[in-house]
């Protein structure tokens, strides 16, 4: 259990103040230009040290990832953009960043884009996020007004703009180079990749792309040292982590706690239990809409982290789970979610176009009992050919899903079948 002196995050609920006085008085902004002073090769090595891996969904270790960006301009400008885009169903962390506790986030955008030579940073916010970005807006005023942003930015010799940049809603603009393609005014279509944005990004220059959650730790990892950090969870899986959860618990919430931490322990001390009690749990998604779903059995001694997921073939995500209890038509629940991912593909590449209608079309049935048997099996394979064929991960995500229902509650989409054609089916829910 983490403990409050702990947390990174500490007006996540806007208890508190969230101008940049308060932020103050909470220990943000302390030092900065001391931290910048340090130079850009300990910065980096600080992040790699403390084992932060990307808080965006991938995990990919992002002092790593920093330092990818050219040591030396070739003439082009660096880039950071911050992606703000949460779309992924159930995930609402970032937001209570950016509309209760802003100044982390702008504060580590100025150390990371100096630790990448970037005198520019954009923050790409989703487009539903309005309130957000009046309160975010209001930040990075505050932040230039006080002389933290701008020219000389902390008094540190560094030159640094932050622009925030409104989306129009798309949840492909969530992948980093389909933001690029948005935020330089195109469509929002993934790249193909290389080159990677480290190499020609934005506006065909070196650009890092980073979650909101990712830059906000930078600066409180700085200042209290990457052992600290990476005393929590187990390794490879460090630090601390904004969860949520969402479905059918007691008191659905968003919470920073430490990572590696029991499935079970979270859900009972942060969401009061599984509505029904424990034994009520059916299943759940454990990071996000893309994850595949896991069963109760699978969950017994399961652990919220990168590494425990993959393993069991699903994904750590976002960290915001999706709790269903037996109440729950889980062939009804992946069936909304193959109509969302069918919604929002870009059409760019045939397996993702084609796929996420074939696949939400053939749940329309299954959801209904009026398919085959046959057919369970011929899905399966359709998402075995869009999984890992396309430009970006959204066929991957519409895939997995799907198999993890198939994996996991083959018998319920069975059994539907079966007592459509006896005719039973008035027993079965099916409304």
């Amino acid at each position: 259990m983490l403990k409050d002196q702990d947390r990174i995050f500490t007006n996540l609920y806007g208890m508190h103040d969230r101008s940049l006085k308060g932020a103050m008085a909470r220990g943000h902004w302390d030092g900065t230009a001391g931290i910048l002073a340090n130079g850009r090769d300990w910065i980096i090595q600080q992040m790699k040290d403390s084992g932060l891996r990307g808080r965006g969904g991938a995990g990919f270790p992002t002092g790593l990832k920093w330092s990818f960006m050219p040591k030396e301009s070739d003439g082009r400008p660096s880039y950071l953009v911050i992606n703000a885009d949460e779309s992924e169903p159930a995930t609402c962390k970032d937001r209570e960043i950016m509309r209760h506790d802003p100044h982390p986030l702008i504060e580590g955008a100025l150390i990371a884009s100096f630790a990448m030579g970037a005198h520019a940073a954009y923050i790409y916010i989703r487009g539903e996020y309005i309130r957000e970005r009046e309160a975010l807006q209001a930040a990075i005023d505050e932040a230039y007004d006080a002389g933290l942003l701008g020219k000389n930015a902390c008094k540190s010799g560094w030159d640094f703009d932050l622009y925030l940049h409104h989306g129009a809603g798309a949840y492909i603009c969530g992948e980093e180079t389909a933001l690029l393609e948005s935020l330089e005014g195109k469509k929002g279509m993934p790249r193909m990749k290389p080159p990677f944005p480290a190499g020609a990004g934005l506006y065909g220059c070196p650009t890092t792309v980073n979650n909101v959650e990712s830059i906000a730790v930078a600066p409180t990892i700085l200042r209290r040292g990457p052992e600290w950090f990476s005393s929590f969870g187990r390794p490879n899986n460090h630090g601390t982590k904004l969860m949520a959860l969402t479905g059918h618990v007691n008191s659905p919430c968003v919470f920073e706690e430490q990572m590696s931490m029991p499935v079970r322990e979270i859900i009972e001390r942060h969401g009061g239990g599984i509505r029904g009690g424990w034994d009520n749990l059916k299943a759940i998604i454990p990071g996000g809409a893309s994850c595949p779903v896991l069963p109760k059995a699978a969950l017994e001694d399961a652990i919220m982290d990168f590494d425990w997921m993959r393993e069991n073939k699903s994904s750590f995500g976002t960290g915001c789970m999706i709790v269903m209890d037996q109440n729950t038509d889980v062939v009804k629940a992946v069936w909304r979610l193959s109509k969302f991912f069918k919604h929002e593909s870009c059409g760019q590449c045939t397996p993702c176009r084609e796929g996420t209608g074939w696949m939400s079309r053939v749940m329309d049935r299954l959801v209904t009992g009026d398919a085959e048997v046959e057919e369970i099996d011929m899905l399966l394979s359709v998402t075995k050919q869009v999984e890992g064929h396309t430009i970006c991960a959204l066929g991957d995500a519409a895939a997995w899903p799907i198999q993890g229902l198939i994996r996991h509650f083959r018998e319920e989409i069975e059994d539907r079948i079966k007592a459509k054609k006896t005719g039973r089916m008035g027993a079965m829910a099916a409304e």
